[in-house]
């Protein structure tokens, strides 16, 4: 697939290094799932393809979607970031695969398009549609005065609350580091340089007991504001984060709730409040986390809450990715500490406007234009990659497959043309919003915003 952003060289060089931490992440993934692969695997050559997925001789397919908008609803896949590449993909591949719709005879038109359907579900990426650009857009703008949404206007104080998952999977090891050291050491960075002004909190939750059932109950019902929101003080701070480690279950939604209670305090009529959920998985507690996010973003505490997945699979990216999209929030997925201290220095830019701000006795800030504005190009850049991702993932597998007499020559050249316009469809969708973007280069934010929610509205109504 053709790199759509040409002639820009900083693009360039940021499609470079965001192609090298995709791989990275890649590798980091297969390493992660090694063991439920072997599982999985093992699961599957017990079954029999042609006896497991029963032939429906009038199967219903599910449209493929005809916006970008609907592609960026579609749940993430169970296997979007499978690793296709290995020497050993020829012979995995049809095992993983192994509970796809039988088209091994000559199956009609609509029942390869019903294999398809079905394949592209297991591989769906986590394409970003307008409503979470806007809502970047927007966050990357807090505080300019042609903000007209009081949420993201600078107010006299400042109050940012991370809420940490310290769930027993936060033990696992990313580069040979604990996810947990890197969480702790990318905040720890991040707050020692807040302005003084400024107060920051932390809770975690999930922190006693362990994941056995027995102890269920107990880690449901823990999470603990272990720095309560307050100015930065080095020593404190350091002691209240040795007081946790990765232990438990997942109650996300305890401890979103817990949080309205720590800021009910901060009225979001004099206090900027925002939170950060930062977790590596799916909540394993049932306790409602998109309700207990919806009661914290509509309380008069008026909290911007963005979600940060950490090194998460697709069951998690979902669940995340609904959090945040309720709260009007930025969800992203970070595979690293280097690219959750990249998430975080954002917020490090943040503050340093509030500081300023403060400064220069709340006069108008400079309105920022869309123009060279980073956050669109990497938006562009991002998704191109996932297209791109998915793409070559399906090529391959369907090569596998067919190689493995999964399909005969007609049926693997059709589902292989369909690819091929369904991937140029997403191909010519993200070049069409970049030019629509590119056409707001010289508008000024309120403008801008204004143009992108006016098509998104009007394109899913």
């Amino acid at each position: 697939m053709k790199i759509l952003l040409k002639k820009i060289p900083v693009i360039l060089l940021f499609l470079l290094l965001t192609t090298a931490c995709n791989n990275q992440g890649e590798n980091k993934e297969s390493q992660k799932n090694e063991g439920n692969e072997t599982t999985n695997t093992t699961q599957h050559q017990e079954k029999d393809h042609s006896v497991s997925a029963v032939k429906n001789e009038d199967p219903v397919v599910e449209p493929l979607p005809t916006t970008y908008q609907e592609l960026a609803k579609l749940p993430v896949g169970e296997y979007y970031n499978i690793a296709t590449s290995e020497e050993n993909s020829k012979k995995e591949i049809p095992k993983v695969f192994s509970d796809l719709p039988d088209i091994s005879g000559n199956p009609s038109e609509k029942e390869l398009d019903y294999f398809y359907r079905e394949l592209l579900k297991k591989m769906q990426q986590d394409f970003e549609g307008p409503e979470n650009l806007i809502n970047r857009l927007k966050f990357e703008s807090l505080g300019s005065p042609e903000n007209t949404d009081s949420r993201y206007q600078f107010k006299d104080n400042l109050n940012i609350v991370f809420i940490i998952d310290a769930s027993g999977s936060m033990a696992q090891k990313i580069d040979g580091k604990e996810k947990m050291a890197s969480a702790k050491d990318s905040i720890l960075n991040f707050v020692s340089k807040l302005p003084k002004d400024a107060k920051v909190g932390i809770r975690v939750y999930g922190h006693k007991g362990t994941g056995s059932d027995a102890d269920k109950a107990l880690s449901c019902s823990s999470s603990e504001l272990v720095y309560p929101i307050s100015n930065y003080n080095e020593g404190e701070f350091q002691a209240a984060l040795n007081k946790f480690s990765p232990s438990g279950w997942t109650p996300i939604g305890l401890a979103l709730r817990e949080a309205k209670n720590d800021l009910a305090s901060f009225d979001g009529a004099n206090n900027t409040n925002i939170v950060y959920l930062v977790s590596d998985g799916i909540d394993t507690c049932e306790d409602q986390p998109i309700e207990a996010a919806k009661d914290l973003y509509s309380s008069n505490i008026s909290p911007i809450i963005n979600v940060i997945g950490f090194d998460v699979d697709s069951e998690g990216q979902n669940q995340l990715r609904e959090i945040a999209a309720a709260t009007e929030g930025i969800y992203g997925t970070v595979t690293n500490e280097g690219e959750l201290q990249k998430e975080l220095d954002n917020l490090s830019n943040l503050t340093e406007q509030w500081k300023e701000w403060l400064e220069q006795g709340k006069q108008k800030i400079e309105s920022k234009k869309l123009q060279n504005d980073l956050a669109i190009f990497s938006y562009i850049a991002k998704e191109e990659i996932k297209a791109n991702n998915e793409s070559t993932k399906i090529e391959l597998i369907l090569f596998y497959l067919h190689e493995a007499g999964r399909m005969n020559d007609e049926s693997y050249q059709y589902l292989e043309t369909k690819r091929i316009e369904y991937h140029r469809w997403i191909n010519k969708e993200i070049k069409k919003f970049e030019k629509e973007l590119k056409a707001l280069n010289e508008a000024s934010y309120s403008e801008a915003i204004k143009a992108l929610e006016d098509k998104y509205i009007s394109n899913t109504q």
